[in-house]
């Protein structure tokens, strides 16, 4: 039998640790913001509602570049592909190389979704909430492409990884 931890115990490398044994999807968020391209990677999106139809994600409140994307009319949110483990540390680094060499298309309205994306959705901010030491936010769909038969890469154990092939 395992003992369970009171909040004592609640460390930040235990709750990371923890956090860590269930699988997320990571998408991109991205937008064009003042003629640049703006982005982050995200493991924490999730769908919330078909009517109206809304996702979410969470952003650290000490982001430095949430603030800056955030003054977009318009986000694109792509699920990242099973091959995008690069692309993925690649837009968690540097944020003038963030988007050197992948491939993007960008909507009137200034959502950025990567190409090769396993999905695409063109969304505007419906709400933020505030909560510890990030900031959920919910965003409300407005355009979705035909997700393909591509698959999504895992984030797992502060790792990537595919599925398994089910067929």
């Amino acid at each position: 039998m395992t003992t369970l931890r009171t909040n004592q115990d609640l460390d930040p490398a235990a709750l990371r640790q923890a956090f860590g044994v269930f699988p997320t999807g990571v998408v991109a968020v991205a937008a064009e913001v003042d003629g640049a391209l703006t982005g982050l990677a995200a493991s924490s999106f999730t769908s919330v509602s078909l009517d109206p139809p809304l996702v979410s994600f969470s952003v650290a409140t000490t982001s430095k570049t949430w603030p800056d994307l955030r003054r977009s009319s318009h986000l694109g949110v792509s699920v990242l592909a099973d091959h995008h483990d690069e692309v993925c540390r690649q837009l968690a680094g540097p944020v003038d190389h963030r988007f050197d060499g992948i491939a993007v298309s960008i909507s009137e309205n200034g959502a950025v979704g990567l190409d090769e994306g396993v999905a695409q959705f063109d969304c505007t901010v419906y709400r933020e909430v505030e909560a510890g030491d990030h900031i959920i936010v919910l965003l409300q769909l407005h355009a979705v492409t035909d997700p393909g038969t591509g698959n999504p890469l895992i984030f797992h154990r502060s790792g990537f990884g595919r599925l398994a092939d089910t067929a």
